[in-house]
């Protein structure tokens, strides 16, 4: 039997946002007259010092074929490199990476975050292979080469060469930056031969539920300034080249990238590649991967790290493109900047930080509020009238032509007394912007990543606990402001559908980022307080009197 899958995070958000629609507009048209038809962890290190790019080492054709000696290692050897950022391992045979561990994060399991997945060694070419558009430069890719470090062992060359195929990588890293200046030379008998550099296999925390999901082989365009993100299915039936002038291109996770910076003005091919990887259980899975390149001697900038707003923006400021704000980037940018700064400079907790920013958030909100108050007292104090309508015209079908009247009758008493039937609903609409903008704060910040607060570990991911609290308690607090909220005119159906809301919007938060949570558990609280206040400061409604229609005259 096919195991169920559980819903993602976005299926819940929507179905919750479709869910509040249903229940702000269907319940209006369900229960209420209708008007007449004329009326979207660790902080990462900030310091980056951008390693100067060395000048391509040039490699002089030779003469000829003959005079090419063989350049081998006697046997396999693996090299590390060790920086503030890094722990880089590489192997001589093919002179590729196994091991890219980042020393500032942990993975899903809190162990030391390596950015290669383990799974696809010896499945698929490891990152730092080269691929050719045919296969006679084959062994570039199985070849011990030999390896030369020279000054504080960042700078790393290796060279390979079986008497026809000449192949040299350079590698200069520098202690304290996120950067690496990459350099590959191939000729074959002397010429050289176009080449691209890979990533494949997958990239990022592979210990996440489903990591391919998010993964995306990217490039940005520098003609039409777009950025471009592939996911497996671009490479379903094949790699994909494209072949642009690019800022930038490599492959991406949710929170890292390792992105090739060519820095130059002449096309660079992109290929997106769909791998099948083992999973989990043994089970194939297929991952993307990208080559970068397309000269014969390639010079380019690699940056691998973290996707930080300021980091990004201090190695190229295109880099930001990679932080995906979604719809409401107009809003979920700024949210993340104010979150951000509050936690910086003022509470010290991402936690913290979203309690304050949704109290603010709903203070700025307050008018809206006592004018959805305004609206509901003055619906209480019409029902006696609207309940006289209603009787009036008691018994007759929606299809019937006097339910024009009916509803004609009711909204010239809305517009005679003022009042805006939908006002309340203005206080839930405006959440909703803001509910998507935080959640893609939670969603693609580095540094909400591993965030904790109180019990809860990491805010960008649902709660560990066995009972999730913070579902819970937003489920009894959104319960108890329905109850202190006004509901002028709704019957008992209404309101029996109205109760049950709070506890199908726990099951759609249920497994959602925690800090979306807390955003939400917040805004009950504040508007619990905000109601409380305000039903003490105003008078008690009017009672609803069963007004009977004045019986008629006998002749």
């Amino acid at each position: 039997m096919e195991e169920k899958k559980e819903l993602s995070m976005e299926t819940r958000l929507l179905l919750a946002f479709l869910l509040m629609g249903l229940v702000l507009f269907g319940t209006q048209y369900f229960y209420k007259p209708p008007p007449t038809p004329a009326a979207s962890s660790v902080k990462a290190t900030q310091p980056v010092k951008e390693a100067e790019a060395p000048k391509p080492v040039p490699v002089k054709p030779a003469a000829s074929a003959e005079t090419t000696a063989k350049i081998e290692a006697a046997d396999e050897q693996t090299a590390t490199v060790d920086t503030d950022f890094y722990h880089v391992v590489f192997s001589n045979r093919g002179a590729m990476v196994k091991n890219w561990t980042l020393k500032a994060y942990k993975d899903h399991n809190g162990k030391p975050l390596d950015l290669v997945d383990q799974a696809a060694l010896g499945k698929v070419p490891a990152p730092f292979s080269l691929s050719f558009k045919s296969d006679e430069e084959a062994n570039a890719n199985s070849g011990l080469y030999t390896l030369n470090r020279i000054g504080d062992g960042l700078d790393l060359t290796f060279e390979y060469s079986d008497g026809r195929v000449d192949v040299k990588k350079v590698l200069n890293f520098t202690k304290d930056s996120y950067l690496v200046t990459v350099n590959t030379q191939v000729l074959e008998n002397g010429v050289p031969v176009a080449h691209s550099i890979e990533w494949r296999g997958g990239f990022g925390d592979e210990t996440v539920t489903n990591p391919a999901s998010d993964q995306r082989a990217v490039y940005y365009n520098l003609e039409n300034s777009k950025l471009v993100q592939n996911d497996v299915k671009t490479a379903k039936n094949g790699p994909v080249m494209a072949t642009d002038r690019d800022s930038f291109a490599g492959v991406e996770d949710k929170y890292f990238a390792a992105v090739f910076l060519p820095g130059g003005r002449s096309p660079i091919e992109v290929t997106t590649y769909s791998d099948a990887v083992p999973g989990p259980d043994n089970k194939e899975v297929q991952q993307v991967g990208v080559g970068v390149g397309g000269q014969g001697v390639n010079v380019m900038k690699l940056f691998v790290g973290p996707k930080d707003t300021d980091l990004l923006k201090k190695v190229d400021p295109k880099l930001e493109q990679l932080i995906d704000w979604g719809w409401f980037e107009v809003l979920a940018k700024p949210l993340f900047l104010v979150v951000n700064w509050t936690a910086d400079h003022g509470v010290g907790n991402w936690g913290w930080a979203i309690v304050l920013v949704t109290v603010a958030i709903n203070l700025l909100l307050f008018p809206l509020r006592i004018s959805s108050l305004k609206s509901a007292k003055k619906m209480q104090r019409l029902q006696p009238q609207i309940k006289a309508i209603n009787d009036k015209y008691k018994g007759i079908g929606l299809r019937d032509p006097k339910k024009a009247d009916q509803n004609a009758e009711i909204m010239e008493l809305y517009k005679k007394e003022g009042v805006n039937p939908m006002g309340g609903c203005f206080p839930m609409l405006i959440q909703l912007p803001f509910l998507y903008a935080f959640w893609r704060v939670l969603s693609v910040s580095i540094e909400m990543r591993g965030a904790s607060w109180l019990w809860v570990k990491d805010l960008s991911q649902a709660e560990t606990l066995p009972i999730h609290l913070l579902p819970v308690l937003m489920v009894v607090t959104q319960f108890l402001s329905q109850k202190m909220t006004p509901t002028p005119g709704a019957d008992p159906s209404q309101q029996k559908m109205m109760y049950f809301m709070p506890l199908i919007f726990g099951y759609m938060f249920y497994y959602l980022p925690s800090g979306l949570v807390l955003y939400y558990l917040t805004s009950n609280l504040v508007a619990i307080a905000m109601q409380w206040a305000m039903n003490r400061g105003s008078a008690p409604p009017p009672a609803v009197v069963d007004v009977k229609p004045a019986p008629k005259r006998k002749r």
